[in-house]
């Protein structure tokens, strides 16, 4: 992917890095030789799992500490070459429910770190974790960058504030800095308990645990971004100077109504069942409909594409938590 050399040797801070993308990151810049330091409140709610990193535990710093803490990132960013920045509140119905909390963590928290590199780190390069939840309703398909931003929900509109915050400063400060408009990432160490970071991961702790599963309506089509994708898409934002001030669409491997989802995750499971049902009335207010990627900018400019197959990428997440379920109940 041209970044294999990269990071060799660099000093890399990850927030969030104890959650789903975070820890997925970490693994493949230890492979690539960078020196890392994760960050990590380990709020029960927000996805951070000491055994993400159980395979790299002593080839990383971990630092417990709260991205609103600013001591604490005022000391972690110094002498870092990277940060990327995934820490973050992603339960949409949460944010309805608790605004003030989301808008601690996905915007003033956001501010705070970019001051605090301004001051103390202005060479870093920052790498932001946006989400596609940002465009709200999509007026045409396939969604690309120049779409209406109009979020649906308290989350929607702190994130994208968090983006523009980041872009604000690489054009005002010339603080390096780039945003990913992640859309449904999947795959191993994501979250299965609950729904607060995606109903794909509730699916598959209900059918390894030989329960039925719910699909709400189900004729609905999203594209997925299996993890290691994603990360890919990460580390190109990070070594690319072109991408500085940038914002890019992450898609995946085509698109798939949700009941054709499902079928497909029973199918590589080898079984389960599921059952199709109408829309919760909390959830059907903030229903984006279809919803799917032009990433065609981050193909041509960044030279990414997805390179693992959605039936290839279930599979991979059906067996690692057929060996590891426990460890995320």
């Amino acid at each position: 992917m041209g970044y294999d050399r990269w990071f060799s040797g660099k000093h890399i801070l990850i927030t969030g890095g104890l959650g789903f993308i975070g820890s997925n990151l970490a693994s493949r810049l230890v492979q690539l030789g960078a020196e890392v330091t994760l960050v990590d409140s380990l709020i029960p709610e927000y996805g951070g799992n000491l055994f993400n990193v159980e395979g790299i535990r002593n080839k990383v710093r971990v630092n417990i500490s709260d991205v609103r803490d600013e001591q604490s990132m005022k000391y972690l960013v110094q002498g870092q070459d990277f940060l990327f920045n995934l820490a973050g509140q992603t339960s949409h119905l949460d944010s309805m429910q608790d605004p003030f909390t989301d808008l601690e963590i996905n915007c003033r928290a956001q501010l705070s770190i970019l001051e605090t590199c301004r001051k103390h780190n202005p060479d870093i390069k920052s790498v932001f974790a946006s989400t596609r939840q940002i465009y709200g309703k999509p007026e045409y398909l396939p969604v690309d960058e120049k779409h209406l931003l109009r979020p649906v929900d308290v989350n929607g509109i702190n994130k994208m504030a968090g983006e523009w915050y980041h872009i604000l400063y690489n054009n005002v400060y010339n603080l390096r800095s780039c945003s990913l408009r992640l859309t449904n990432t999947y795959g191993p160490r994501m979250r299965v308990k609950d729904a607060r970071q995606t109903f794909l991961g509730v699916w598959i702790r209900l059918l390894l645990e030989g329960k039925d599963f719910e699909v709400w309506e189900g004729e609905q089509l999203r594209d997925f971004t299996y993890v290691d994708d994603a990360v890919d898409a990460l580390l190109l934002g990070a070594a690319r100077d072109e991408a500085n001030g940038q914002v890019f669409n992450v898609g995946g491997d085509g698109t798939i109504s949700l009941k054709a989802l499902a079928a497909l995750l029973v199918e590589e499971n080898g079984g389960g069942r599921f059952t199709v049902r109408s829309f919760p009335a909390d959830r059907k207010k903030i229903d984006i409909g279809d919803y799917y990627a032009d990433d065609r900018r981050l193909r041509r400019m960044l030279g990414w594409s997805p390179r693992t197959p959605l039936r290839e990428g279930l599979g991979k997440t059906l067996a690692y938590y057929r060996a590891h379920l426990a460890q995320y109940l």
